[in-house]
């Protein structure tokens, strides 16, 4: 006798389990808080339905101790660039660097995940 199993249940704070997406759609605009202390503390940074290829360039030190994805999936970095070590924000927050995986608050990049069939400038037109 088959068994049928459901869509991974998401944990409280909105994280999914086992991956990204679910049933994420991109049609609205990316919205990513960058803390610079735990708890949502310190400086803060809003990124707005843009990449930012380097933090320090923006003004904000390479510490990230906490982090709120109010809009979209994105993926930091540990290094300047889109180098180094990465870690997905989904919708949720994020109150101390090791709830993404990582032994110290050290992110110098971050981008958005997009869907091209939802992203407004991800059209393709036929002739």
């Amino acid at each position: 006798m088959a068994e049928q199993h459901g869509a991974p249940q998401q944990a409280a704070a909105g994280k999914s389990h086992g991956g990204l997406g679910g049933g994420y759609k991109d049609g609205l605009d990316h919205k990513l808080h960058l803390f610079e202390n735990p708890a949502f503390g310190g400086c803060k940074m809003e990124i707005v339905d843009d990449d930012v290829p380097s933090l320090w360039a923006h003004g904000f030190q390479n510490r990230v101790a906490s982090a709120r994805a109010i809009n979209g999936t994105w993926v930091s970095y540990e290094f300047p660039g889109y180098c180094g070590s990465q870690f997905p924000f989904e919708l949720g927050e994020y109150r101390h660097w090791n709830e993404w995986a990582t032994g110290q608050p050290q992110l110098q990049s971050v981008r958005r995940i997009r869907d091209q069939k939802w992203h407004k400038r991800g059209c393709f037109l036929s002739s």
